[in-house]
């Protein structure tokens, strides 16, 4: 994949995000086709993961994508394979040191800078956040 194709798929996030699609959603259905999955599919299989799991502003929803996505690509579909587990165990971990590296910090909660009684920033930082994780996930497999 080159450079070019990576930057049009954070592009697509951008976008599926700005249509009102939540932050795991855009980056799932940004890279579904690569697995041969369809929008709806992609977009039905992610929706319970915005808003930081459910809005309950845990793990941000863009690296929840980027988590489904690595499943999607080194997940095992065999009890009972603790190598095919520790696999993607590890590229998981790696997807997660690098949007933490990024963005500061992967807990939805912090990334909008809520402390428990505010509303979110005035600029949330989503629509970029799906964009970075798109590009780091896709980075990811060309390395």
């Amino acid at each position: 994949m080159t450079e070019e194709e990576i930057k049009q798929r954070s592009q697509k996030a951008r976008e599926y995000f700005a249509a009102g699609f939540n932050c795991s959603q855009a980056v799932v259905a940004a890279c579904a086709d690569l697995y041969d999955i369809d929008e709806q599919t992609a977009l039905r299989m992610s929706a319970s993961f915005g808003g930081g799991i459910g809005q309950m502003r845990m793990t941000c929803g863009a690296a929840c994508g980027m988590f489904l996505l690595a499943g999607l690509q080194t997940g095992h579909t065999q009890p009972h394979q603790p190598q095919l587990k520790q696999r993607n165990y590890q590229f998981v971990q790696h997807l997660a040191r690098e949007f933490e590296d990024h963005n500061g910090g992967l807990i939805c909660a912090e990334l909008l800078g809520l402390n428990g009684t505010q509303s979110p920033k005035q600029k949330r930082p989503c629509k970029e956040m799906v964009a970075d994780a798109v590009e780091i996930y896709l980075t990811s497999l060309i390395k």
